[in-house]
């Protein structure tokens, strides 16, 4: 109960019940809190209901599983990392490198400032279909829009017709989301946080506008 609230049930005044949007938002809060005490496997629904100040039934009418609560943390980390795209086809012409580092960089820097989120994500996506589903439908998107890039600047003729856009663009993406994340967990071997940006963006813009072997 707020300071506000304790005054007022003082007063012998009803105190105002939290909204379901403040409840929801208590759920939220608790899983970013517990995600930097322990690992995503080891927080349970018991943990975030009590965390935010709920039972267990409560809890399920705002979320139906933990895997819920950390898509809804995920959502704005997915938006940033997309923002970027917005526009990039155009953009193109003016200079390609830019374009292709800026979305790599954003991609990056979304996931980098919300790390511990990241490893519950990468280690949900091993057991969790309703978080697979999600995911692999926002890596088919980018991999669709770097796909529309790739022959965009195939047909103005600054790229040369190689493999198949499509599977240039699945294998881009793939690489990224892979080096991104061991980057990020500090696995070994991984590349340093402070190349990955880069090192991407050189295998990206070799890829696309290298000839063929």
């Amino acid at each position: 109960m707020t300071p506000t609230g304790q005054t007022r049930a003082l007063r012998g005044r009803r105190a105002i019940r939290p909204s379901g949007d403040d409840r929801e938002q208590a759920i939220i809060a608790t899983a970013e809190r517990l995600l930097e005490e322990r690992s995503f496997a080891d927080i349970s629904v018991d943990d975030l209901a009590k965390g935010a100040g709920l039972s267990r039934p409560t809890f399920y009418f705002y979320f139906k599983s933990k895997e819920a609560v950390l898509l809804s943390l995920l959502e704005p980390v997915i938006a940033r990392a997309d923002s970027e795209f917005d526009g990039a086809v155009q953009r193109l012409p003016e200079d390609p490198r830019r374009v292709w580092r800026n979305g790599i960089k954003a991609f990056f820097t979304a996931f980098s400032t919300h790390r511990r989120l990241a490893r519950a994500a990468t280690e949900a996506l091993a057991t969790s279909s309703e978080l697979r589903v999600v995911w692999l439908g926002f890596m088919q998107k980018w991999i669709d829009q770097t796909a529309a890039m790739i022959a965009a600047e195939r047909e103005r003729g600054a790229a040369p017709e190689t493999i198949p856009a499509a599977d240039l663009a699945t294998s881009l993406n793939q690489m990224n989301e892979r080096t991104m994340m061991a980057a990020l967990s500090a696995e070994t071997p991984s590349v340093d946080e402070d190349r990955v940006v880069d090192t991407l963006t050189h295998i990206w813009v070799s890829s696309i506008y290298g000839e063929s072997g």
